[in-house]
């Protein structure tokens, strides 16, 4: 089994698309409309089997993941772009603190899109950014 699209509530389809693909660099693979009048808008991260898929709803997702290989550099781009990303942070100690830890899952980073989606960006060692 692969998991490959993982639905994400959005109140505008064309606002979140703009976010995920101009802010957070996710590549739009999918965005139109079909027999019957539902767009379909779907979009990757760079580098991942699984994308994500824009449908309309309230209820935000918390939770989602994506695994970097070096949060500094990921955090750098996007925050270049203007993504809304915290501070890096590490857990220590069971606590979170400021900065990068070279412990490996430790380092990560968080942000919500306009409808409240709530994302933790970690890094792992190895991982492809």
């Amino acid at each position: 089994m692969k998991l490959e699209v993982v639905q994400v509530p959005v109140s505008d389809v064309s606002r979140a698309r703009d976010f995920y693909s101009e802010r957070i660099g996710f590549n739009v693979d999918i965005d139109r409309v079909v027999p019957g009048g539902m767009r379909i808008v779907q979009l990757t991260p760079p580098g991942s089997g699984c994308s994500i898929q824009l449908v309309e709803g309230d209820e935000p997702q918390r939770g989602l993941t994506l695994v970097v290989s070096d949060i500094v550099a990921v955090h750098a781009e996007l925050t270049g772009r203007g993504a809304p990303l915290s501070e890096v942070v590490h857990f220590e100690d069971g606590k979170q603190v400021p900065g990068h830890s070279d412990e490996p899952w430790s380092t990560m980073a968080f942000f919500s899109d306009p409808d409240g989606n709530r994302w933790i960006m970690q890094e792992r060692p190895g991982a492809e950014s």
